[in-house]
């Protein structure tokens, strides 16, 4: 069976978002979520418990008071990967795992990267993380295959549309560091490199995509699907969205060995119907 991924930004949910976001993400086919904007409130506590009561592994690093982080939930068995302990500057900000499949190992990251506006604090904060994120991928650099996604709130240096001035160099070094000083491939650029598509959009036409899957070139080698599912950002019958984020699913021809006895979250989270009376 093919390994598959998903990668979605889920807005730091409220209780009540939470709930629905997991009757979307029950219903999705996918081995492993890497769930960004996760937050140390009740809705993102929520999806974890849900998750994890029900068999999956969950990867949940402790989020300080206010900070924003990553979530990696699977069907697979797990183990900590050495970048989740390796970054030490907002830390919640990765998470970062191992599977086994019948090909060997594999490291399956998720990131989200800060934002950032025109202030000197959110620049340097920004500019810092990623200083040491880049640090923390060289030190933990292995010949193990390497599956990187999340929101990297960064654009390609040729994206369409350009959006001239919103983004400082040091973001597209970001970017095209991961290729050339780390060695991992746009694994959607690989399969579409002409293809326009956004990830999150303020208008229709002022598109950006943020959320972006890299891996080793030996993953980009056999990939056999990356595509951006679009409808977690259309509204529902209530005229609500599940995030303003779309969703980015990776697929590839490999087995995995470990995996876990999984249930349905989203039915053992849902409120019990009362038992009915005779008066």
């Amino acid at each position: 069976m093919p390994l598959s991924l998903i990668t979605l930004n889920i807005q730091a949910p409220s209780l009540d978002r939470a709930r629905r976001q997991l009757r979307w993400l029950a219903t999705r086919p996918e081995d492993m979520l890497v769930l960004t904007e996760t937050k140390a409130t009740a809705g993102s506590q929520f999806l974890a418990d849900a998750f994890t009561r029900d068999g999956y592994a969950v990867t949940f690093p402790e989020h300080a008071p206010g900070e924003l982080g990553v979530m990696i939930v699977s069907k697979l068995a797990t183990t900590p990967d050495p970048l989740g302990e390796a970054l030490d500057f907002l830390p919640a900000r990765v998470a970062a795992v191992v599977v086994d499949t019948t090909d060997g190992p594999l490291r399956v990251a998720g990131a989200y990267v800060p934002s950032r506006d025109s202030t000197l604090d959110k620049t340097e904060r920004k500019k810092t993380w990623i200083h040491q994120f880049n640090n923390a991928l060289d030190s933990t650099a292995s010949a193990t295959p390497l599956l990187l996604l999340g929101d990297h709130n960064v654009l390609e240096p040729d994206h369409q549309p350009a959006h001239p001035g919103q983004f400082l160099p040091f973001e597209y070094d970001f970017y095209t560091d991961l290729t050339d000083r780390h060695g991992l491939v746009d694994l959607f650029r690989h399969l579409h490199p002409d293809r326009v598509e956004h990830s999150w959009a303020r208008r229709p036409e002022l598109g950006y995509r943020y959320d972006h899957a890299h891996g080793s070139r030996v993953l980009a080698e056999r990939l056999t699907a990356c595509d951006y599912v679009h409808e977690t950002r259309e509204a529902g019958p209530d005229g609500d969205r599940l995030t303003d984020h779309s969703g980015l699913a990776v697929r590839l021809p490999l087995t995995a060995t470990s995996p876990l006895l999984t249930s349905d979250p989203a039915t053992a989270a849902m409120p019990a119907e009362p038992e009915p009376t005779l008066f």
